[in-house]
C-alpha cells in the first residue's frame, strides 16, 4: 500500500506548460440514430440476452462438469446415474424460471449454451447425455416453434450483436469472460 507521502510513479502529458496525469479509458461505442424498428429489435435482444445469460453460464458449467466425469469414469452405469442425479437437481433449480421463458429467449438461450459450451449444440449435448431418440424429440418440438437445436453460434458473423451485449452484460457484472 502506498501512503500519502510516497511517490507514485505514473504515465504524464505535458499540456499548456502544465504536467497531467496520463490515463487509458475503456472504448466507448457510440452508435447513430436507428429507426423505431431496429431499436425495438435491438431492445428486446439485449433484454432476452440479460434475462437467459446467467442460464447459459450455469449450463455451460454444468456441462463441463459433467463431461469431466464422464472422462473419468468408464462404469456406464455409474455415468448414467451421476447424469440422472444431475438432470434431477437442474430440473428442480431451474424448471419454474425457465417455464417463464418467451420462444424467443428460448432461442437466444440456445446460441449463448452453444457459445458458453465451446461451440457444441444443444443436440450434441442432448445427444450425448439422454440419447439419441431423446435429442430428435426436442429437436422436433424446436422446429414446431420455429428453432433449431443444432444452430451454430456465429461472434463475429450473424450473432456479432449477442456477441458485443455478452461483453457488456460481463463488464456490467464482472463475469469472467
Amino acid at each position: 500500500m502506498h501512503g500519502p507521502n510516497d511517490t507514485v510513479i505514473c504515465s504524464a502529458v505535458v499540456y499548456e506548460g502544465d504536467t497531467i496525469e496520463a490515463k487509458i479509458l475503456a472504448g466507448v461505442y457510440v452508435w447513430g440514430k436507428s429507426n423505431a424498428a431496429a431499436r425495438a429489435a435491438w431492445t428486446r435482444l439485449r433484454n432476452a440476452v440479460y434475462v437467459t445469460y446467467p442460464y447459459a453460464r450455469k449450463a455451460g458449467y454444468v456441462f463441463n462438469d459433467i463431461e469431466k466425469h464422464i472422462a473419468n469414469n468408464p462404469n456406464k452405469a455409474a455415468v448414467s446415474k451421476y447424469i440422472n442425479s444431475r438432470e434431477k437437481e437442474l430440473k428442480k433449480q431451474f424448471t419454474e424460471p425457465l417455464k417463464n421463458l418467451s420462444v424467443y429467449q428460448g432461442k437466444v438461450l440456445m446460441k449463448l449454451i452453444n457459445r458458453e459450451t465451446g461451440g457444441t449444440n444443444c443436440y450434441d449435448i442432448l445427444k450425448e447425455l439422454k440419447g439419441g431418440f431423446t435429442a430428435r424429440f426436442w429437436q422436433t418440438v424446436a422446429y414446431v416453434f420455429g428453432s433449431d437445436l443444432k444452430q451454430p453460434y456465429d461472434a463475429y458473423g450473424k450473432d456479432a450483436e449477442i456477441e458485443s451485449i455478452v461483453k457488456e452484460v460481463q463488464r456490467m457484472y464482472g463475469y469472467a469472460g
